[in-house]
C-alpha cells in the first residue's frame, strides 16, 4: 500500500474538519494515580491500558483517522530500573493480549522511535504487528516509545543526508524523513495529568496542532473524558497564521451593513 504525502501545515493550510482527522497524546498521571490510592506505581500503569482502550473505541466511533500515544519517552530511562522493567514487560504483555483484537477492528498499529535498545524479542514483536496491521485502515494507532522530538529532528536530518542530498535543507525535502511523515500533523494534542508542557513530543509536528490540558489523570481519562476534548476542539478557530475575518464566508463580510447605509 503506497503512502500518502502529507504537506506541512507552515506549507498549505490544511483542511477544517469539526472532528481532528489526528489525535497525539501525552498518557501522564499514572504514577500519581497509583500513590493516591496506596498502590505501587506500576499498578498505574497497568489500569493506564484500559483507558488505551477506551480512547481507541471513542476514535472509532467519532470519525478520528490517526492516534498516536506517548507510550515511553528517551528520557525515561531515567526512571527507577524496576519501573522501566515493567514498562517493558507491559508493552510486550499488551502486544501479546491487544494485536488480535487490533487487528479484527481494523486498526492499523505501528511504533515510532530508536528502538535499538529494546529487547530483540520485543522489536521483533513490533515488527510482526506492524507486518500483520499493514494493510488495515479504520484508524492508524501509533505508539512513541523510546522517542524524543529531537531525535526525530536529528535522525530525519542523518537520513536525509545519508540519501544522497545536496543542497539547501527546505521542508518539503526533510519531511518524508521525519517519523511520522506517513500521517497529517496532529490536529489535536492532549495530555492528562495537569502538568502543561509537551516534553520533547512531537516538536515538529505540533507546530500548529491545538493544545488540551486536562487535570484528569490517564488512568480516569475515560471515552467521556475524550469527548470533551473533542468538543473543546470543535470550539476552537484554526486560523494558520490569518485573521479571523478570512475564515468568514463571503456573505458575512458583504452584508455588513455600511456607515449611512442601514
Amino acid at each position: 500500500m503506497a503512502e500518502k504525502t502529507f504537506i506541512s501545515s507552515t506549507r498549505a493550510i490544511p483542511e477544517g474538519e469539526a472532528v481532528p482527522r489526528h489525535v497525539a497524546i501525552i498518557m501522564d498521571g499514572n504514577g500519581r494515580w497509583a500513590r493516591k490510592r496506596f498502590m505501587p506505581r506500576v499498578a498505574g500503569h497497568s489500569r493506564g491500558v484500559e483507558s488505551v482502550r477506551a480512547v481507541i473505541t471513542r476514535c472509532i466511533e467519532r470519525g478520528v483517522r490517526h492516534l498516536t500515544l506517548f507510550a515511553f519517552s528517551s528520557e525515561n530511562w531515567r526512571r527507577p530500573a524496576e519501573e522501566v522493567s515493567f514498562l517493558m514487560q507491559l508493552f510486550v504483555r499488551s502486544l501479546k493480549k491487544e494485536i488480535a483484537r487490533l487487528h479484527e477492528n481494523g486498526i492499523r498499529f505501528r511504533v515510532i522511535g530508536d528502538l535499538s535498545r529494546f529487547d530483540d524479542n520485543l522489536v521483533c514483536m513490533i515488527r510482526d504487528a506492524e507486518a500483520m496491521t499493514a494493510g488495515n485502515a479504520t484508524l492508524e494507532l501509533t505508539i512513541a516509545a523510546n522517542y524524543g522530538g529531537r531525535w526525530d529532528i536529528l535522525q530525519g536530518v542523518n537520513a536525509l543526508m545519508a540519501s544522497g542530498h545536496v543542497g539547501e535543507i527546505t521542508e518539503d525535502a526533510l519531511t518524508p524523513h521525519l517519523s511520522m511523515a506517513y500521517a497529517p500533523e496532529p490536529d489535536l494534542f492532549i495530555r492528562t495529568g495537569g502538568e502543561q508542557r509537551i516534553s520533547n513530543f512531537l516538536l515538529w509536528q505540533l507546530a500548529y496542532t491545538e493544545l488540551y490540558f486536562t487535570d484528569t489523570l490517564w488512568p480516569d481519562f475515560d471515552g467521556d473524558a475524550f469527548d470533551e476534548a473533542i468538543a473543546s476542539y470543535g470550539r476552537r478557530e484554526r486560523r494558520f497564521g490569518r485573521t479571523s475575518e478570512q475564515l468568514r464566508p463571503e456573505a458575512d463580510i458583504t452584508n455588513v451593513p455600511r456607515k449611512g447605509h442601514a
